[in-house]
């Protein structure tokens, strides 16, 4: 004859389902994005960062088989921020169609485009001249469309923001403090994105396709003022450096 389970031990096991019941919901307190399809959850994510003001990226880039290091502060009519390459880093401002760029001396000495021997000594004073001023690149320039493409938002986000593959959901994690539910393409090679479970279905952390680099995205919607440089700062380019 079996044992009658004892009342206590009863009461037990029911407090213990009832906690762990409630303790098992991953979306409570969540934006409920978490509960859609994965076509669901990726449409509201754009929709969301379609919608911002104001995001900062960061993370590394690789792009024509370069990688590229960003950590940039974009606004829907300009940004500002710095950029890192084999080449060194230099810093981006963008004031509408006015695009800025900023560099050390050796990054100026690397871009000469003379001769093997052509680090004269003049070189190096331009150079020098040059380090920590803002240098205005103009439209008609070809490094123009490169470089201004660091600081607008809309063709980042959506060059970034590109998953190859059938779009599934993932695992719960978090990023920067942030709970996230990750949308995966083609099984994790098409890119894996994060999306935030709280507040608005932002983007959060992207890791590119084929390995392409990571990068994250945060401060969705703070605003933050671009202003231009003070004109004793800037040099025009193509302006004679004077030795």
């Amino acid at each position: 004859m079996r044992k009658a389970v004892a009342p206590a031990a009863v009461l037990c096991a029911a407090m213990l389902t009832a906690v762990t019941g409630c303790a098992d919901d991953p979306d409570e307190g969540t934006n409920g994005v978490g509960k859609l399809s994965a076509s669901e959850i990726k449409a509201k994510t754009m929709a969301a960062a379609g919608k911002a003001s104001s995001v900062r990226l960061e993370g590394s880039v690789v792009s024509s088989g370069r990688v590229y290091k960003l950590d940039m502060r974009l606004t829907r009519n300009g940004g500002t921020g710095e950029v890192s390459s084999k080449d060194g880093t230099f810093t981006l401002l963008r004031i509408d169609k006015a695009l800025y760029m900023k560099a050390g001396s050796e990054f100026w000495l690397k871009q000469s485009t003379g001769e093997k021997d052509a680090d004269s000594k003049a070189d190096k004073v331009a150079a020098e001249k040059l380090s920590g001023k803002y240098v205005r690149v103009p439209g008609t320039d070809a490094a123009y469309k490169q470089l201004s493409g660091f600081t607008q938002m809309q063709v980042l986000l959506d060059g970034l923001l590109t998953m190859h593959g059938k779009v599934e959901t993932g695992d719960r994690a978090e990023v920067g403090g942030v709970r996230t539910i990750q949308l995966s393409a083609g099984g994790g090679k098409g890119g894996t994105l994060d999306v935030s479970l709280e507040g608005a279905p932002y983007p959060m952390r992207l890791k590119r396709a084929g390995g392409a680099g990571v990068v994250e995205l945060a401060q969705w919607g703070e605003e933050f003022a671009v202003k231009p440089p003070n004109k004793g700062e800037v040099v025009d380019y193509g302006e004679k450096v004077d030795s």
